[in-house]
């Protein structure tokens, strides 16, 4: 059998959980294939490169077009960022009669248009710079955990902080020499999904 039937797939959302909700969210963006572009870890800190740049000025720039997200922790990995995002207002349903019901209702939940807008920008951004329009940087998904209290959010925003030295036990490092447990806190508090590229 070459591919899976609907059934089969992976549940890709938290069931029956509103993500236009105002809330806070702590989301990973890796690279296509977990290419090493960003820069490098040396001595425990993150040496951004020009493409960095760009990444760190698409996400500064999302409060501008999504005046309902606030920004919070964020940190640049040589192939991944990790940041939080909160949704401080709810956002109404966004009414496009001619589309089905469920597009709809996808578009109108706001975590997934903020971070493809991320993806997008950074993406065509970049590639202008590289010389190589139309090249993916990011992979399709991007990894969502809904952060439910504000000891979670404090432990989420300390992992952000203190990512880079904590680079030789990230997942993403190809080189990785332990294990972190952090993604086990994580797997425990629940919530988390992942989120396929609309297309």
């Amino acid at each position: 059998m070459i591919g899976r039937t609907e059934k089969e797939r992976k549940r890709l959302r938290l069931k029956g959980y509103d993500y236009s909700q105002p809330g806070a969210y702590f989301v990973t963006i890796c690279t296509k294939n977990r290419v090493n572009c960003f820069g490098e870890i040396v001595n425990g800190q993150m040496r951004g490169n020009g493409l960095a740049a760009v990444v760190q000025s698409c996400w500064n720039d999302l409060p501008n077009h999504y005046p309902n997200a606030q920004l919070d922790e964020f940190v640049i990995m040589p192939n991944h960022v990790h940041g939080i995002i909160f949704i401080v207002d709810a956002v109404g349903s966004i009414h496009e009669s001619t589309l089905p019901k469920t597009i709809r209702e996808r578009r109108a939940m706001l975590l997934p248009k903020i971070v493809g807008r991320f993806k997008m920008n950074s993406a065509k951004r970049i590639n202008e710079l590289r010389g190589s329009p139309g090249v993916p940087v990011w992979q399709g998904n991007y990894f969502e955990h809904i952060i439910r209290n504000d000891k979670s959010l404090e432990r989420i925003r300390d992992y952000i902080a203190a990512n880079p030295q904590r680079w030789h036990l990230d997942k993403e490092n190809a080189n990785v020499a332990g294990s972190d447990e952090f993604g086990v806190w994580l797997d425990a508090e629940g919530g988390k999904s992942v989120h396929r590229k609309n297309t």
